[in-house]
């Protein structure tokens, strides 16, 4: 079989071909390794390839199956890391000089879990630094472009995950997301993008930007691949003290069996603002026809207040960065500045030069909002609208199944945009509320903007509702390639 036909493969027609023994994972993860190497200079999509390493990989997992041995699905998939998730031995930077030598000892839960299924680990993807950012041009390795129109962006902060599968240099790959960091560059670059429900997926592993929303995502080309990625990371973890004890069944054998439940679907009145662009506003009323269409209940909804759940995000968000960078001082952890007279002027050299100017915006901000004086004013009060829009999704969920919204309010930015910093958070605007109640959402391609770039649906589903949302999102998938 000819590389351009494997690379066209879905990880279910590679899991049958392997299985058939029409297909080795060798061969596979060669296309793959080759096809980065065509791409890497251009694109930028990773950090670290691991070409030696994955063909070892391969031909373990090719023997597993030949010795009747392999049981996951996934063994001998290649899969793609974002370097925010730490792989034992192998680089793991966050995009930061402040790590940029950084080689953990120990991997992440969801790597182990990778390993153990037989998965072949393909690098580790670039990435806004610390996943601070929403276009990927935040990192200390150069900035990523979006494969579909290399002027754009792949928004952020798990670009290069996102870019990696829109470019054919990996079929499947894990991602990040903390206020939308997996499913705004999924609706950039046209690919399938899911945040599960926080707690399900351990962060063990995953270096912190804001703990209590920070979780570990999927990305693929579509819905099945997405859900069999799913399938091998979700799961307690006794090492991630957030993480839920619940039992989980197989997402990818759920959505092979139909049913006839109707779907109710939510609709927010702020999904028409004027903020949203009129060809989002098309494609998202063309999706909601066609939910329609499938026979779903459409129901408007009161809206989520967005704007100050955006207000609320960088609060919370920046305040437990300020919080969990504190510990990259030069010192204990990170990039150690020369040339110092004193302790603290090591502190100051060591971060000033560590970090980039994303990170130390925020890490200011959530100094400044946790400060005596102004912990009352900013940081409460946020912590009250977190609580408030979780309370308004609980209110939602009792009269719809899941609701929609657009994933972006635009389609990818320029690579040379000239939009200020709060511009560019109005990018996530729609993907922060279901972040701040933990909630699950998933981003599916429903159209094409005015300048031929993906249009993104977010479908967000209750907690531990990812078979429902997914159920949603196959409907839109399916009825946009008819």
């Amino acid at each position: 079989m000819k590389d351009a036909e494997i690379l066209s493969l879905s990880v279910t027609d590679m899991v049958t071909l392997l299985s058939d023994k029409k297909l080795s994972s060798v061969e596979i993860t060669k296309a793959y390794l080759d096809s980065i190497g065509r791409q890497q200079e251009s694109i930028n999509v990773y950090i670290t390839v691991l070409y030696d390493e994955a063909i070892a990989q391969a031909e373990k997992a090719d023997n597993a199956r030949a010795s009747g041995e392999a049981t996951s699905r996934i063994n001998g998939i290649p899969v793609a890391i974002k370097d925010n998730i730490c792989t034992k031995g192998i680089r793991t930077t966050c995009a930061s000089k402040m790590l940029s030598e950084f080689v953990p000892p120990y991997n992440a839960t969801v790597v182990d879990k990778l390993i153990e299924s037989g998965a072949v680990i393909l690098g580790k993807t670039n990435m806004d630094e610390f996943g601070m950012g929403s276009t990927c041009q935040n990192s200390f390795f150069g900035e990523t472009k979006n494969p579909l129109d290399v002027t754009k962006v792949p928004g952020g902060s798990s670009g290069g995950s996102a870019a990696a599968i829109a470019s054919l240099q990996t079929p499947v790959a894990l991602g990040s997301d903390t206020g939308g960091s997996v499913r705004l560059p999924a609706s950039n670059c046209g690919v399938v993008g899911l945040k599960p429900t926080y707690s399900s997926v351990s962060r063990y592993g995953l270096i912190a930007f804001a703990s209590s929303l920070d979780q570990i995502g999927v990305i693929g080309r579509n819905i099945s691949d997405t859900a069999i990625l799913l399938d091998e990371i979700r799961g307690y973890d006794s090492k991630d003290s957030t993480s839920s004890k619940r039992e989980y069944r197989s997402l990818y054998s759920a959505l092979s069996k139909k049913t006839d439940k109707k779907l109710r679907v939510g609709v927010p009145d702020e999904c028409f603002s004027d903020y949203v662009s009129e060809d989002v506003k098309t494609a998202y009323c063309n999706a909601i026809k066609m939910l329609e269409k499938f026979g779903a209940e459409i129901i408007r909804i009161n809206s989520i207040p967005y704007k100050q759940a955006l207000a609320a995000y960088y609060i919370l968000s920046s305040a437990e960065a300020s919080s969990n960078l504190s510990r990259f001082d030069g010192v204990r952890y990170g990039y150690r500045a020369q040339n110092v007279k004193n302790t603290d002027e090591l502190f100051i050299k060591s971060r000033s030069e560590g970090f980039g100017d994303e990170v130390k915006k925020r890490i200011l901000l959530g100094t400044f909002v946790l400060s005596s004086g102004y912990y009352d004013d900013y940081y409460l009060r946020a912590t009250a609208m977190k609580n408030r829009i979780t309370s308004d999704f609980n209110c939602a969920f009792k009269n719809v199944d899941v609701i929609i919204t657009p994933t972006s309010p635009r389609t990818a930015l320029s690579l040379e945009h000239m939009l200020s910093c709060t511009e560019i958070y109005k990018t996530d605007m729609f993907t922060i509320s279901p972040s701040l109640a933990g909630l699950p959402a998933l981003s599916v391609p429903c159209g094409k903007g005015k300048d031929n770039m993906p249009i993104g649906l977010q479908i967000i589903g209750n907690y531990f509702c990812e078979e429902t949302l997914l159920r949603a999102g196959l409907i839109i998938e399916e009825q946009n390639h008819e």
